[in-house]
């Protein structure tokens, strides 16, 4: 059986079900990779993170992240790769206003509890009307869940508050 191509697409789950020496090497790489050791996200957060999700997670260059990783295997190096996670809004965008936060989501517990929250989020989304705003309260970037809502054209702000709590609005 042909071993798995390592690119910014790749699944962690993939990636370590094929590579498991790789956990070591992930969680060297950057602080927030040390939950892979949490078998519960292991089984449920990994399988639906790209490396490039991964690696804006750990505040990353994907083609550093993924260049690692494949001198690891004995994968040659790529090339500059695709610059995900620069769409995500950092600064504080005008149509902020605090009073208009109608919910807040801590996923934090969801995650611990190996349940992924991005379905919970993005229903609760679609429930605001259109000047409400949802918070959501995360141990890290949520890259997947700001990827979906990109996806569906929804606005965000990601404020990090220290390196381990991370405050995401999101509006209709």
């Amino acid at each position: 059986m042909e071993k798995l191509i390592i690119t910014p697409k790749t699944k962690i789950f993939d990636l370590l079900e094929d590579y498991p020496q790789l956990e070591d090497i992930l969680i060297q790489a950057a602080p927030p990779f040390k939950k892979l050791k949490n078998p519960v996200l292991r089984k449920t957060i990994t399988k639906i993170t790209t490396l490039s999700q991964a690696a804006t997670i750990g505040g990353l260059k994907v083609e550093e992240l993924i260049n690692k990783l494949r001198t690891e295997v004995g994968q040659a190096n790529v090339e500059v790769v695709g610059d995900e996670g620069e769409n995500y809004v950092t600064e504080k965008p005008s149509w902020f206003n605090e009073n208009n936060v109608a919910e807040t989501i801590d996923i934090r517990e969801m995650l611990n509890a190996g349940d992924q929250p991005v379905h919970e989020v993005m229903s609760a989304i679609k429930k605001l009307n259109d000047t409400e705003i949802l918070k959501v309260v995360a141990p890290f970037v949520p890259a997947p869940l700001l990827d979906k809502s990109l996806s569906m054209e929804y606005k965000h702000w990601l404020d990090k508050k220290d390196s381990e709590e991370y405050w995401v609005f999101f509006i209709k």
